[in-house]
């Protein structure tokens, strides 16, 4: 599995509006809903707020990956937001978050789900595309560098 299998450069946004965590999450599957790839903006936030309670998705570095499965998408989305300044997201680092990357599943769709989370992990990883991805101000920008993250990687 590639990123830009399923990253789509008219979901990201920089910078994101949110100033703490419940926001951000908020303003990314708003972000989704508005683009109508979601058919139930409640399930898909109840989905993701319930996952976020039971453990942080702040995978430190300043990443954040909060993700869940609802019924309300019939494919894996990815949304991804930068942040105008750090915010708290309960970090298993402790520090805060600039870069989060929403992911929704279908529920029946265990395996892409894990294989998404895999490649985003390694993703963030990547300490040449992290500090390219704190430079960047823009959405296209960030495209780039999954791009350039998928060309230099094994599916």
């Amino acid at each position: 599995m590639q990123l830009t299998d399923i990253v789509n450069l008219k979901y990201i946004k920089v910078p994101l509006q949110a100033q703490e965590k419940y926001q951000a999450i908020a303003e990314l599957v708003d972000l989704l809903n508005r683009e109508n790839q979601i058919s139930d903006y409640d399930s898909v936030i109840k989905a993701v707020m319930e996952r976020e309670s039971i453990r942080s998705t702040g995978v430190g570095q300043g990443f954040a990956i909060p993700h869940g499965k609802a019924n309300s998408v019939d494919r894996l989305l990815i949304a991804i937001g930068k942040t105008a300044e750090p915010i708290d997201f309960d970090s298993i680092d402790g520090k805060p978050v600039s870069m989060i990357v929403l992911l929704i599943s279908p529920i029946g769709q265990t395996g892409p789900h894990v294989q998404a989370l895999a490649r985003i992990s390694r993703f963030m990883t990547d300490m040449k595309i992290r500090k390219g991805l704190w430079a960047s101000d823009s959405p296209e920008q960030i495209y780039h560098y999954i791009c350039q993250f998928d060309r230099n990687q094994k599916p």
